[in-house]
């Protein structure tokens, strides 16, 4: 009768042995999140401890063992400088010991896409930046707007908006705001290299100005990039003759509504050094981030004589360009005609 016992003791015991063992395996090696893709990006901040990256993986995961994943998390000793910040792959297959070991062996390297197309503000570049590195908008814009930052990179407040390029870079995904401007700064660097700088030069401008003509030159045409060559050309002209831009993109810049279609008189007096109806010469610096093609096209303005420029009535994007005022007039006239038949008045 004992050893009767004993044997169902000890069946009992490895039957429950192998229940726990079992289960046990599947924690480890099972499915340890619930995902709806097969991969996802899981980030884990600069700032974070283990309890936030339990925390993290339960709300965004669906992590299926959590009180389990952090007694691993304990055994493996993934605390203090092993929780690396960064961005992970997280597959729908991973177990349990295989998660934490991606985690632990601080694999956030990934890198990921930051792009910016355009912005007219330093503001408007830091939340476009925000969304694809760890910095937030907050922490970018008081980077962007520090005098004393633009001035250890040779700039000043106005123009320290053209060391930024509208383009796609990869970094990784823990990037700071300091890390951002550096990377920023070898990549304005990288792209004026010596050739351009003379070409800067025989037109008698720096590269901050060849900037600030670029973007008017960008915001003259945004539709048709083959003709800002020509722009460029003739607003070189006006410069080289004393004579005011009389651009309105640099009006609208200065009145701070971007959303008019139509200059009118009363916005020509707007008080601004932005207004280049009212002062002569450049701007203090960018109405907007210029492109490299832009920036390209000041750099190899076409040789004209053009000195005004209206946009054509048949509204197809392309400017009606004229070497004196009597020629233009006429062409302004057409264009306003063709704006009061559409009725744009502002």
């Amino acid at each position: 009768m004992i050893k009767r016992i004993v044997l169902a003791v000890v069946t009992i015991g490895l039957v429950v042995g192998a229940v726990i063992g079992y289960y046990a395996y599947r924690m480890l090696y099972g499915p340890a999140l619930d995902l709806e893709d097969e991969r996802v990006a899981f980030y884990v901040k600069s700032d974070w401890d283990q309890k936030d990256v339990l925390n993290s993986l339960s709300e965004a995961t669906g992590l299926r063992h959590p009180d389990f994943a952090e007694r691993l998390m304990e055994k493996k000793n993934y605390r203090g400088d092993l929780v690396v910040s960064g961005k992970y792959t997280l597959t729908s297959d991973m177990g349990l010991n295989e998660l934490i070991d991606h985690l632990r062996a601080g694999n956030g390297e990934e890198e990921v896409q930051v792009t910016f197309n355009s912005a007219r503000k330093l503001s408007e570049l830091a939340a476009k930046v925000s969304v694809n590195i760890e910095a937030d908008s907050a922490q970018i814009a008081e980077k962007l707007s520090d005098p004393a930052l633009a001035s250890k990179y040779g700039f000043n407040s106005a123009t320290f908006i053209s060391m930024f390029f509208p383009d796609t870079y990869r970094m990784e995904w823990d990037t700071d705001a300091d890390e951002f401007v550096g990377r920023m700064a070898e990549e304005y660097k990288r792209f004026w290299t010596a050739e351009r700088v003379q070409k800067a030069r025989n037109y008698g401008l720096s590269q901050s100005e060849v900037s600030t003509l670029a973007s008017i030159v960008q915001a003259e045409q945004q539709v048709h990039p083959d003709e800002r060559k020509v722009i460029a050309g003739l607003y070189l002209n006006r410069l080289r003759k004393g004579m005011r831009l009389q651009s309105d993109p640099t009006v609208v810049y200065a009145v701070g509504d971007f959303s008019i279609n139509r200059v009118l008189t009363k916005h020509l007096s707007t008080p601004s050094p932005y207004n280049t109806y009212i002062h002569a010469g450049l701007p203090p610096g960018p109405i907007n981030i210029p492109s490299k093609q832009s920036i390209d096209a000041v750099l190899n303005a076409d040789e004209n004589r053009y000195l005004f420029m209206c946009a054509k009535a048949d509204f197809s994007g392309y400017h009606a360009f004229a070497t004196n005022l009597s020629e233009h007039n006429r062409n302004a006239k057409a264009f306003q005609k063709a704006l009061n038949d559409r009725n744009i008045y502002k």
